[in-house]
């Protein structure tokens, strides 16, 4: 795991789209596991900037989305599906054959849940997979207590979630109270990890997933055991951080050939 502390959201975002169009320009046909929320958004901003202004090239990337809302429509104003769509897709020129999000109107939710894992698989696997990180450490839609060995199921958010997710709805009524999500034991099968943490209310959900105790009671824990997991932090997501010092002395001596790694 590293750990990146950079002055704010905006330099965090830019140092991990880097990553992505590093992997994108040596593997063009690379698959990418999307996330959404608020967090992501600058990183996909900066995506489709390098795309049209610098060439960045999506013809042959493939994606699959994180989680998406039980019973919401693609066309639902709050649905992941529409929020890809206005954030990124619309901006950038991944085919639509391309892209793979959860089904929230599935008929048979247990039999979509294995065949999204078997897409996956069909795929070559998930090469890089952006996270976000909720304030109870939760990846994904893995709450609090989740196993860590999951696999793409449905899930029931906790209340807290449901607030926390509130801003995005007229009102906490119309928050689904369930989902569907990719598991713990998926996300870590994927080659690599880009996990966004912004602001103080993510302090202490980042510290223990980097410094803490691997525990099902902080999901993004897990992450110590991936090969290839890098945090993206600003100044207050990394304020709980007993070694914040040591980590910003790590990433500004590497050789210059890891900048992008």
């Amino acid at each position: 795991m590293e750990i990146i502390i950079t002055p704010d959201p905006a330099a965090a975002s830019h140092l991990a789209a880097r990553r992505i169009a590093r992997l994108i320009r040596e593997k063009p046909d690379a698959v990418l596991g999307l996330a959404t929320g608020s967090t992501p958004v600058t990183l996909y901003k900066e995506l489709i900037r390098m795309h049209r202004e610098g060439g960045l090239d999506f013809s042959r990337v493939s994606t699959f989305n994180l989680d998406e809302y039980l019973g919401l429509a693609p066309d639902h104003a709050a649905s992941y599906h529409r929020f890809m769509e206005e954030n990124f897709f619309q901006g950038v020129n991944i085919p639509r054959g391309n892209i793979r999000l959860p089904d929230g109107l599935a008929k048979d939710v247990p039999a979509h849940c294995a065949d999204y894992e078997q897409e996956i698989r069909d795929a070559g696997g998930i090469d890089l997979q952006v996270l976000g990180i909720g304030s109870d450490g939760h990846i994904g839609f893995n709450e609090h207590g989740s196993s860590l060995a999951s696999r793409t199921r449905i899930k029931t958010l906790t209340e807290r979630t449901r607030e926390d997710n509130a801003r995005f709805f007229d009102k906490l009524e119309d928050v689904p109270h369930h989902v569907i999500t990719m598991g713990i034991g998926t996300i870590m099968e994927s080659r690599s990890v880009v996990l966004l943490a912004f602001g103080a209310g993510k302090a202490d959900a980042v510290a223990g997933a980097a410094e803490g105790p691997i525990t099902a009671s902080n999901p993004a824990s897990i992450l110590q055991m991936h090969p290839d997991a890098k945090f993206y932090l600003d100044e207050p997501s990394a304020g709980a951080l007993e070694r914040a010092e040591y980590y910003k002395w790590v990433f500004k001596n590497k050789p210059a050939w890891q900048a992008d790694q």
